[in-house]
């Protein structure tokens, strides 16, 4: 389960950090009970957002069964994936 203020934590803290591995490994040592990853935004094909940003968009991961998939349920949610919007010249 992650609690919505955990998430608005995390966007806040991507947000004026940007998206790099310094961001990354302090999210991971801050918020050590929980998984990340990462990965541009157009390798996921279709799946919306939980929180879409101007640089990244926010996705929920379901990791309790064997094989991790993407979820809009907060309480299932034992991580994010946290995804780079690459502007489009």
């Amino acid at each position: 389960m992650i609690e919505s203020i955990q998430i608005q934590q995390i966007a806040e803290i991507v947000r004026r950090a940007g998206l790099n591995d310094q961001t990354l490994s302090m999210l991971r040592e801050h918020f050590s009970d929980l998984h990340f990853s990462y990965c541009l935004d157009d390798e996921l094909g279709a799946d919306e957002p939980f929180l879409a940003d101007e640089d990244f968009n926010l996705y929920l991961v379901d990791g309790r069964a064997h094989c991790l998939k993407l979820t809009r349920d907060p309480e299932c949610a034992t991580g994010l994936l946290l995804a780079e919007v690459e502007a489009h010249a």
